[in-house]
C-alpha cells in the first residue's frame, strides 16, 4: 500500500514487512512557513537545542546576512525537531515487539533545501546521511562496528538492491544498483552518477559523476545562468536577499558566481579540499587526468543506460507512445545518445567558427539533433548572424522544439526584423496541444524582455490543465507578464 495511512502494523500476523516513511518537516517549505507555525513544529526544543543565528556556519556561496542566517538557523531547528519525530517512529518499533527483528535506514532525499542547494547536484546538494541500524541477530552484516562511519559509497540506485539482498531474494539483473549489505553485496563501487533536468519551470540539463574525492559536472545548457528564476525557490527569503544583493553590486566574487550569466562547459571539483566546490579545477592542468578520465566516465555512463536527457520532453513523449521510455532508451533510433552526445557537444563550444557545422545540424532528419543545432545557435547570440538565412527557414520545421528555438536564436540576433518575425512562432507555441511547448515558449519570452511585449495577451492565455508541466506553465502565466507593467 503506498498512502500516508500504510504501516506494518496494519499487517498479517508475523508477516514479514518493508515499510517506508517520509517526514516533510525539513522541506524547504517549512523554512519560510510562518513564525507561528514555525514555533508549533519545533515545540518540542528546549532553548538549547535552538541555534543561534549568529553562530549558525553559512556556505561561502550565500551572503552572511541576517536573513540567510536565520534560514540555515531555522533549518538546524527543523533538524533536531525532526530527530523528535524519529525517535517516535523508534520506540513505535520497540512497542511492537519488532526492534530486534528490524533493519532500519535513515536517510534524506537530496542536501538542504536551501537556494543553490536543493535542485543542485553540487555535492552539497548530493550528499545525504546514511545511517543504518542492524540488530543483533543482523549485525554480522554491518560493514562496520556500531557508532563507526563507512567511507563506502552509495548511490540511491543501491537501496533497491540492497534491501532485496538483506531479504535474501534475488537482484533482478536490470537493476542499475549494487547491493551494499547483506549476502548478495558487491564490490564497493568506485563511482556514483547524478543528473539534474528541468527543475519546476526552467530548463537545464546536468549530468555529473563523483570519485570519492574529485566531482565532476558536464554542464549540457552552459549558456543559461546558474541564477534562472524558479518561483517556488524565490519565496526563500535567502534567495530574495541574495538576488537583491547581486542586483545592488553588493556580493562578493563566491556569492556572485551564481549570478554569472553563463555557466562553464565543465566542472571539476576538489571535495576534500573544497568541500563547498568553490574553485573549479577544470582547467587546471595539474587536474586534466581526472578531468578526462571522470568526463569519459561521464559519457559513457549516458550511453550504456540510455539517458534520455538529451531529447526534449516534447520529443520524449512523442517518441515513447505505445511504449514507455524505459523501452525506447537502448533504441539508436527513438534515442542516439552518441550522436546527440556529439551534436551537443559542439552546440556547447560556443565557437562562431562552428556556425556553418550547427547550420548543418539544422537539416539532420532527426528532430532532436536539429534542436542542438539550433540550441547552438541560441547560444552564439549576434555571433549567429551567418546563420540568419538557415534559422529563418527553421522557424518553418516540423518540430515545434526546434521551431522555438530557432525563433530564440533569430531574436538573439538583436535587430528589431528579427525579433518581429520571430514573435508569431512563438506566439503560436503559446497554444500548443502539449505543455511541454508551452513551457518552452514561455522560457524564451520571458529571456528576451520588453521585445516580448507583443506576445502578453497571448501569454496570459497560455495555461493549460493536466500534470506538473501544465502546473509549470501556469506559474509562469501568473507572474511572466507582470514584468511588462
Amino acid at each position: 500500500e503506498s498512502s500516508g495511512k500504510a504501516h506494518y502494523q496494519s499487517r498479517g500476523p508475523g508477516q514479514p514487512f518493508f515499510a517506508v516513511f517520509n517526514y516533510t518537516l525539513t522541506h524547504e517549505s517549512r523554512i519560510r512557513q510562518a513564525d507561528k507555525s514555525f514555533q508549533q513544529v519545533t515545540a518540542p526544543l528546549t532553548a538549547d537545542q535552538r541555534h543561534d543565528p549568529a553562530q549558525v556556519p553559512v556556505p561561502p556561496y550565500h551572503p552572511d546576512t541576517p536573513e540567510v542566517r536565520r534560514d540555515w538557523a531555522r533549518y538546524h531547528d527543523l533538524l533536531t525537531a525532526l530527530d523528535y519525530q524519529v525517535a517516535k517512529r523508534l520506540a513505535e518499533l520497540e512497542e511492537a515487539g519488532l526492534a530486534q527483528d528490524t533493519i532500519v535506514f535513515f536517510f534524506s532525499d537530496h542536501g538542504a533545501g536551501m537556494p543553490g542547494v536543493k535542485k543542485w547536484i553540487w555535492r552539497d546538494g548530493l550528499h545525504v546521511p546514511l545511517i543504518v541500524y542492524f540488530p543483533e541477530k543482523y549485525r554480522d552484516w554491518a560493514p562496520a562496528e556500531p557508532g563507526r562511519p563507512c567511507d563506502r559509497i552509495v548511490s540511491f540506485v543501491d537501496f533497491a538492491p540492497t534491501v532485496l539482498s538483506l531479504a535474501g531474494v534475488p537482484v533482478p539483473e536490470h537493476m542499475q544498483g549494487t547491493a551494499f549489505l547483506g549476502p548478495a553485496a558487491g564490490p564497493p563501487r568506485t563511482l556514483a552518477y547524478s543528473h539534474r533536468d528541468r527543475m519546476a519551470e526552467r530548463y537545464d540539463i546536468v549530468r555529473g559523476v563523483i570519485d570519492g574525492r574529485y566531482h565532476y559536472l558536464r554542464n549540457f545548457l552552459p549558456h543559461l545562468s546558474w541564477s534562472q528564476f524558479v518561483s517556488y525557490t524565490e519565496e526563500m527569503p535567502t534567495m530574495k536577499v541574495w538576488r537583491r544583493l547581486h542586483e545592488e553590486g553588493r556580493l562578493d566574487v563566491t556569492a556572485a558566481r551564481y549570478f554569472l550569466p553563463a555557466k562553464p562547459v565543465e566542472e571539476l571539483y576538489d571535495m576534500q579540499a573544497d568541500p563547498h566546490e568553490i574553485r573549479n579545477l577544470a582547467g587546471d592542468p595539474a587536474h586534466a587526468a581526472a578531468l578526462h578520465r571522470l568526463r569519459e566516465a561521464c559519457m559513457r555512463w549516458m550511453r550504456d543506460t540510455g539517458d534520455l536527457g538529451l531529447l526534449p520532453e516534447y520529443e520524449l513523449q512523442r517518441r515513447s507512445e505505445g511504449a514507455t521510455p524505459w523501452e525506447i532508451r537502448l533504441d539508436p533510433e527513438k534515442n542516439p545518445v552518441a550522436r546527440l552526445q556529439q551534436a551537443a557537444d559542439l552546440a556547447n563550444a560556443m565557437d562562431p567558427t562552428n556556425a556553418d557545422r550547427l547550420v548543418a545540424l539544422l537539416g539532420d532528419a532527426d528532430p532532436a539533433v536539429r534542436w542542438w543545432g539550433a540550441v547552438g545557435l541560441v547560444a552564439l547570440g549576434k555571433r549567429a548572424v551567418p546563420a540568419e538565412a538557415a534559422l529563418r527557414k527553421a522557424l518553418e520545421d516540423d518540430s515545434p522544439n526546434v521551431r522555438v528555438a530557432a525563433a530564440e536564436a533569430l531574436a538573439n540576433l538583436g535587430h528589431g526584423e528579427a525579433v518581429q518575425d520571430t514573435l508569431p512562432v512563438l506566439t503560436e507555441a503559446l497554444a500548443h496541444e502539449t505543455p511541454f511547448i508551452r513551457l518552452r515558449a514561455m522560457n524564451v519570452l520571458d529571456r528576451l524582455g520588453q521585445q516580448a511585449r507583443p506576445a502578453l495577451d497571448a501569454m496570459k492565455k497560455a495555461g493549460i490543465k493536466g500534470g506538473d508541466v501544465a502546473s509549470y506553465v501556469a506559474r509562469m502565466v501568473e507572474y511572466v507578464p507582470e514584468k511588462f507593467k
